[in-house]
């Protein structure tokens, strides 16, 4: 969730260029200012401001909006080593700061507010993300993230981090849901199961693919937040199968989070499940859609067997067991199937 936006500022301090200021365990709001551009970045630190290097571990934190869920921002936070986090957004303030400075012993949380591609090009902007141990986006509106970061630095240095560096990514909200190999952009705003389903090529319904961030085992998959609270099913089988014939895809999976729900990945591709709702892993079945085409209803049927579907509730220590490195081994949870008949979701 985008937590409270009330903050203290503990001291003023102006920066120029990628340079730091150690301060005291307080939050402290200051400015990057680009000279030749006349850019300015609002930051806020809490911690030492000196750069260190820590020894992380690298996963996924996958969160689906609303309240956050402490046990895998904890999990989130140790696995980052000590080090420093940083929180990207694109509105808000300092809401992530106190709360995870005061979870786990990190060197730092800061947060940058980039809320433009001219400041997702500054370089200062870039070190500081890719000098993280840990990284975590905020929740807000994912089309501003798509916009303001896709094909900028500050998109090169979130893969660098997943990739390279390998330390832990997580994200609430709009954060989680740029974190998959397809996304749902929101650029032209919300879209409801109802309008997916009777028109899957409606001008809401707007993906991309293979284009953006490129988590691990996030490969032809899609995710969805704020889930059954916005009854978002719908939806996210339709953009299944959206995927399946904008990009003759053969396999497509889907993660999906209710609120107060995070699904945490560790490197090796393992998933559990924190909080109190449910999380969703999706993949078809075999054949894609019978008609998936504009202005028509959705029929994606195959014998009652479209998309498998798997449930788990969370725990406060993670419950369950996927490995999503192939999609196998699926446990703790309860499995059934999604199919779509003339527009309608149906379940067994």
């Amino acid at each position: 969730m985008i937590r409270s936006f009330l903050f203290f500022i503990g001291a003023l301090l102006i920066t120029t260029g990628c340079s730091k200021k150690i301060i005291a365990p307080t939050t402290a709001n200051s400015t990057t200012v680009d000279e030749a551009k006349q850019v300015t970045v609002v930051r806020y630190l809490t911690g030492d401001g000196a750069d260190v290097s820590r020894t992380a571990t690298a996963g996924l934190l996958l969160m689906g909006g609303s309240t956050d869920v402490d046990a895998a921002i904890q999990w989130f936070l140790q696995s980052g080593g000590g080090g420093d986090v940083v929180v990207i957004r694109s509105s808000g303030a300092d809401g992530y700061n106190t709360y995870m400075y005061n979870m786990v012993p990190v060197n730092s949380v800061e947060t940058l507010i980039i809320d433009s591609r001219e400041k997702a090009g500054l370089a200062s902007v870039a070190t500081t993300i890719r000098n993280a141990e840990a990284l975590f986006i905020a929740g807000g509106d994912q089309w501003n993230y798509v916009n303001y970061w896709k094909d900028t630095p500050v998109e090169d240095a979130i893969n660098y981090l997943l990739n390279t560096k390998k330390v832990p990514v997580g994200g609430t909200s709009a954060g989680m849901a740029i974190l998959s190999g397809t996304y749902f952009s929101a650029q032209n705003g919300s879209v409801t199961s109802t309008q997916a389903l009777s028109d899957p090529y409606n001008r809401y319904m707007t993906l991309g693919n293979a284009d953006f961030v490129a988590a691990p085992f996030m490969q032809n998959t899609i995710t969805d937040t704020h889930y059954s609270q916005r009854d978002r099913q719908g939806r996210h089988i339709t953009f299944l199968a959206r995927m399946m014939k904008d990009w003759s895809l053969t396999n497509v999976r889907g993660i999906g989070a209710d609120e107060q729900t995070a699904v945490c990945v560790d490197g090796a591709g393992m998933a559990k499940v924190y909080g109190t709702n449910d999380a969703y892993f999706l993949q078809n079945s075999g054949t894609g859609p019978e008609t998936c085409v504009a202005k028509k209803n959705l029929t994606w049927n195959r014998n009652g067997q479209a998309v498998q579907a798997y449930k788990v509730r969370g725990s406060a220590t993670g419950n369950g067991s996927i490995n999503l490195s192939t999609w196998s081994g699926f446990s703790g949870g309860t499995a059934y199937y999604y199919y779509v008949n003339n527009g309608t979701l149906m379940q067994q």
